[in-house]
């Protein structure tokens, strides 16, 4: 077929994380947070994992050499405008995510550190640790801890504001580029998320809380929602900014509906947007 008849191609977004089979978190909240925002989502997934609302009953981890086939299949044909990491449970999986990152020069690249499910499970060997802050800080645009995966960072408990503005300066002094560190995890009827840079910029952001039992994938939801902002072409802070928007009101809309018997997922397609079509360059 003639290329002459192509005249756009979509906003692409590939989600490197972990797969949830309850559909909540991971690639799967991912791909419905991108397909949402008008994005085109792919993936190259890092672990198979069996959880439901309930809690992670087992990790399978996927073999560096399969991770790496994947992310260098999508790159290489359809291309990536913006890339979300989400679950790196080991040392060599990391690895591998820097190589390809280097490899293929991807930009715009959002990494959220996950640590710990919302159900308590640890999703990250401790030797990832060191390892993630070390190779993948100084590649990513923005790293999005929340509160506990902040604190295990820096090796302190964060209790209040102060404590979150000492912790993301910590954070941006270990390489990162900029950091938006998640706030919701402390007590109070209002949400307060920090975006500091390297270059000095800070931004306070807050809200009223949501009162909802269905919060599982939060984070993975507002991380592929930055990496689509980011993906379309707005700035880091717009980007940010508008996932934080897309969050709020998918958790606002999910939060009287029943899935499974424990915490359920956010409301994904409350409002979804028609696929965004650049022109083809």
């Amino acid at each position: 077929m003639s290329d002459d008849i192509f005249k756009f191609e979509y906003p692409r977004v590939l989600s490197i994380a972990g797969s949830d089979s309850g559909g909540g978190a991971g690639i799967q909240a991912d791909l419905k947070t991108i397909a949402a925002l008008g994005c085109y989502g792919m993936t190259a997934i890092t672990a198979l994992t069996a959880q439901n609302t309930l809690g992670v009953r087992a990790i399978h981890g996927v073999p560096p050499e399969i991770l790496r086939h994947q992310i260098d299949a999508v790159v290489e044909d359809i291309g990536v405008d913006a890339v979300k990491i989400g679950m790196l449970h080991a040392p060599e999986i990391v690895l591998a995510v820097a190589e390809a990152i280097d490899r293929h020069a991807l930009r715009r690249v959002v990494l959220d550190p996950v640590m710990v499910a919302t159900s308590g499970a640890v999703l990250i060997d401790n030797p990832a640790i060191a390892v993630l802050v070390r190779e993948l800080f100084s590649r990513a645009v923005l790293v999005t801890p929340n509160l506990d995966e902040a604190a295990l960072l820096v090796g302190r408990p964060l209790h209040n504001a102060q404590d979150m503005a000492r912790a993301a300066s910590e954070l941006l002094s270990r390489g990162a580029h900029a950091v938006l560190l998640k706030g919701g995890h402390l007590p109070g009827d209002t949400v307060i998320d920090l975006l500091v840079t390297a270059e000095g910029g800070s931004h306070w952001m807050q809200a009223p809380r949501i009162q909802s039992p269905n919060t599982h994938g939060t984070g993975c939801t507002l991380s592929s929602a930055i990496a689509s902002g980011l993906a379309l072409g707005m700035p880091l802070l717009e980007a940010v900014e508008m996932a934080r928007a897309y969050v709020r009101a998918a958790l606002s809309a999910g939060a009287s509906v029943k899935t499974g018997a424990g915490g359920g997922p956010l409301n994904h397609g409350h409002a979804p947007l028609p696929m965004r079509l650049k022109p083809l360059v």
